[in-house]
């Protein structure tokens, strides 16, 4: 069963003097809620036609305010959305499958093709508010940084060991019981890892959601992104190391307030019977635990509340069920008219979507398929790169608590920066040693997709049990056979979660990976990523839709032929029973 912490590991030496940490928990409180204050006032205040990014360090506190409020809020959505996807998937077999295509598609979609109809549907929506354009930024934020959460979770509870499932049904726990006591908290792990980096992936595409030309319209909205970019394309290297620092800093600080506590917290999920030598700590997590005015609200306002929930549920359980009356002709006819509804603008949207792709050439359709295949290649060869590296790295950091306590800000922070304000000097660095965009463009997508699966392989190391370990030294295995009968097959759920949502993110960082704007100039290479970079530069819908629609059906395709057996082999052969 999941291990909880023993009271004499967890019970931490209260200090006498608690006033300290009580005074700067309130003082943060008031902080976030002066910040909120802020960023609802500029929102909601007068549509902003074209923002103008001052390049004066002095701008770059507000600038880093308003992304992260646009980051957290794309997270936040994103986590509400992973977990209700996931456990939907996970749950219905009747779902599971269409829900997993509609993943698919939705992941292999670059945050380029859904710019054009987030953002004019939403400034039509509010037009005279600020709050459509960045509605429209934070939703373009959420679809960078949704799916890998969603493909992990659903991952974590596809793989939950058998016999919790059975103590879950002798225990007659409800399905809200049943996720908060054994889905939730034995996902927690992979979830952690992933939403470390997603939030990184929002830094990765911050510049291209804050600042982006549609056609004839320039949108640019005042940011860490739409700054840095501003200074790459200007090739303003002082504005660019300020714009670095600063962004770091944030996320440095965000690594030390939120996620190392959030890790060492999430580590009493560990599925094991037996104590771990070494765990995470948190000197911040360990403060709040410390803190007498938060132990005064768990004990006075949540702690009720939570008994009640729960004991509202238990003699809900308790009580006998009588078959329920329903009407099967009202019920069958609600859902033809749904069914009737879906199916009508299916037609209409695909009828639209058909007439639009007349338009394009036979010589356009050669190119897109041309650059497809060479897209391809240049994704296939960066997960290549990416797992030589990642996986055996990712296992020392996962077995070695200590190592990741040095490795694991470094990762996030390397992460988290965006690769496309470096790459005017890793260009400049490649040309001069022989290459060009072609090898370029395999090094940006390197660069952002390679957290996918370090993460994920951190996270299935430091979720495998610490006596399947302990039986590996017992039995003195070489390192080879570790690999093979311990280290791999338990990490492998997590290895596919990785892979997959890598292969992803590196068909999205195509479209700035092989078409980029530097010192006024465009630089390009043969690429979809390119093709569709170009379409939306142009206002070319035609194009950009069927584009979009080729990168979908190729990831769809390798998903269906190589991803999806392997999550069925991790289902099966490599899970904790």
């Amino acid at each position: 069963m999941i291990r909880v912490r023993t009271f004499a590991r967890s019970v931490v030496r209260q200090p006498t003097w608690t006033v300290a940490t009580d005074v700067v928990v309130l003082f943060c409180g008031l902080a976030c809620f002066y910040g909120v204050v802020l960023i609802a006032r500029y929102w909601s205040g007068g549509a902003i036609p074209v923002a103008e990014i001052d390049r004066s360090p002095r701008a770059l506190p507000l600038y880093a305010m308003y992304s992260l409020a646009r980051i957290l809020i794309a997270y936040f959505i994103s986590l509400v959305f992973a977990l209700s996807y996931g456990w939907m998937a996970a749950r219905n077999k009747r779902l599971e499958a269409p829900m997993l295509a509609i993943l698919d598609v939705l992941q292999s979609i670059p945050v380029l093709s859904f710019l054009p109809a987030v953002m004019l549907a939403l400034v039509a929506l509010i037009p005279t508010k600020q709050l459509g354009v960045e509605l429209g930024a934070v939703i373009l934020i959420f679809t960078g940084q949704v799916w890998n959460m969603a493909f992990s979770f659903y991952s974590s509870l596809k793989s939950i060991p058998r016999d919790l499932h059975e103590a879950a049904l002798i225990y007659r726990l409800s399905p809200l019981q049943r996720f908060f006591t054994l889905e939730l908290p034995y996902g927690a792990i992979g979830l952690v890892w992933n939403s470390m980096v997603s939030v990184a992936g929002g830094w990765f595409f911050l510049m291209a959601c804050e600042m982006f030309v549609l056609g004839k319209r320039d949108f640019r909205l005042p940011g860490l992104g739409s700054y840095l970019q501003t200074a790459a394309s200007t090739g303003d290297t002082r504005s660019i190391l300020w714009g670095l620092a600063v962004m770091i800093g944030v996320i440095v600080l965000l690594d030390q307030l939120v996620w190392r506590p959030v890790i060492a917290w999430s580590d009493k999920f560990k599925f094991e019977q037996l104590e771990s030598a070494a765990v995470p700590r948190s000197p911040i997590l360990e403060a709040l635990r410390r803190s007498h005015a938060l132990k005064v609200v768990q004990k006075k306002i949540f702690a009720p509340i939570s008994e009640q929930i729960v004991l509202n549920l238990a003699e809900r359980a308790a009580r006998p069920t009588s078959p329920k009356k329903t009407n099967k002709f009202a019920t069958y006819l609600l859902g033809s008219i749904l069914l009737l509804f879906v199916v009508t603008i299916t037609i209409y949207a695909s009828g639209r979507a058909i007439s639009m792709l007349r338009e394009i050439d036979r010589a356009s359709v050669l190119l897109t398929l041309k650059s497809a295949g060479a897209t391809f290649l240049r994704v296939n060869t960066a997960l290549l790169l990416a797992s030589a590296w990642t996986i055996p790295a990712g296992v020392a950091i996962g077995f070695h608590p200590r190592l990741a306590r040095i490795a694991q800000p470094l990762a996030q922070v390397a992460a988290s920066v965006p690769a496309t304000a470096l790459f005017p000097i890793l260009l400049l660095g490649i040309v001069h040693l022989g290459g060009g965009l072609g090898i370029g463009s395999v090094a940006l997508m390197l660069l952002g997709t390679q957290w996918y699966i370090l993460f994920n392989v951190i996270a299935g190391a430091m979720a495998l049990p610490s006596e399947l370990r302990e039986v590996a030294d017992v039995f003195n295995l070489s390192r080879g056979e570790r690999w093979r009968t311990v280290i791999l097959p338990g990490i492998f759920p997590y290895l596919i979660t990785g892979l997959v949502t890598a292969s992803g993110g590196a068909w999205n960082a195509s479209i700035v990976a092989e078409y980029f704007h530097v010192r006024e100039e465009t630089l390009s290479t043969l690429g979809l990523g390119a093709e569709i970079s170009r379409a939306t530069d142009t206002g070319n819908f035609a194009l950009l839709l069927f584009a979009t629609i080729v990168m979908a059906t190729i990831v769809v395709t390798v998903n269906r032929l190589v991803w999806r057996p392997l999550y069925r082999l991790a289902e099966t052969r490599f899970k904790l029973v």
